[in-house]
């Protein structure tokens, strides 16, 4: 098969480096560490699980752990991009929303630098912003290796991936705030009236790529059911194919999980009765996700109308 441009992308894709591997599609990984710990703490690579399980890095956070995340680092980016350059294949990097880390800045920083040094036009790389992340940036990454392989070069993928954006709809469940509580991004007392009314919130990207809330749920099984509501309710593969993909795409749907893979199976089935055409993609919320949310995430992720149009509310416009 003959490929008109490469893709690399990173750890918060929530691939599998097997998957990745095989489609010929490289990641830029990220790290996590917990800092003060006389044992170093819960540390490591966002690569994929492979070097940890996805059980025991949760394990580790429902044992109290607060790891924090880093985007890849300056060195890490001029060496991927230095081999880019060397290899001269016209390449698209698809990153982390720059709405939740300083990853794309940082990259554009580094491209920016080997420009100058290598001058613009020898220098085959172009980098977008996707503004969402996880199990987005799944569906997001698995269609643009089928549109890769349909033929798209690398400025084709670039108006791709800037549009198709915009077009992937998500939402996603927490079981509890303590994560968020521990890593300092919510009050301590909003997380315990949370716990104590059992309140389950229901969150998505917004246009920015920063994460909103689109409602709460009390229990788990109503966060759930309302997840499917929503899948019901903004699911349009028409939408995408007529608007982006110009062919059969838009059919495969996302479901993530953060070490709770037993409540995935409920979830496909409650979206299969809605779209029985629904082409399942089950994969596991990694590290730089998981640092954030802990463990009990459960997300969907599908494609839909663009959300540019003002009639979805996901957030800011």
């Amino acid at each position: 098969m003959t490929r008109n441009c490469q893709i690399i992308t990173d750890s918060p894709c929530d691939l599998t480096a097997e998957y990745l591997a095989e489609h010929d599609v490289k990641y830029l990984p990220f790290s996590y560490t917990e800092a003060g710990k006389p044992d170093g703490g819960l540390h490591g690579v966002d690569d994929l699980f492979q070097s940890r399980s996805a059980h025991e890095f949760y394990e580790g956070i429902r044992n109290g752990a607060s790891p924090k995340t880093s985007q890849p680092s300056q060195g890490e980016f001029d060496k991927a991009f230095r081999q880019i350059i060397q290899a001269g294949k016209p390449t698209v990097y698809l990153c982390f929303s720059s709405g939740i880390s300083g990853c794309y800045n940082g990259a554009c920083a580094v491209l920016d630098r080997l420009r100058e040094e290598y001058g613009a036009d020898n220098v085959p790389l172009q980098i977008v912003d996707l503004r969402i992340g996880s199990t987005s940036q799944t569906l997001l990454v698995i269609e643009a290796i089928r549109q890769r392989d349909r033929g798209l070069t690398a400025d084709q993928m670039v108006a791709w991936a800037s549009d198709a954006r915009y077009h992937v709809q998500t939402v996603f469940t927490l079981d509890n705030l303590d994560a968020l509580r521990r890593g300092g991004r919510i009050p301590p007392a909003a997380a315990k009236l949370a716990s104590l009314l059992d309140a389950k919130p229901l969150l998505s990207w917004d246009l920015e790529g920063e994460l909103t809330i689109l409602g709460v749920a009390r229990g788990r099984k109503k966060s759930i059911k309302k997840m499917v509501s929503y899948f019901k309710k903004y699911h349009d593969s028409d939408a995408y194919r007529s608007e982006v993909a110009g062919d059969d795409g838009g059919e495969v749907v996302c479901l993530g999980n953060a070490d709770c893979a037993d409540e995935e199976p409920g979830l496909e089935e409650m979206v299969r009765q809605v779209d029985p055409n629904a082409s399942f993609v089950v994969n596991t919320i990694g590290p730089t996700i998981g640092c954030h949310v802990g463990p009990g995430m459960m997300s969907l992720c599908f494609w839909g109308a663009d959300r540019r149009n003002g009639k979805i509310d996901t957030g800011k416009r």
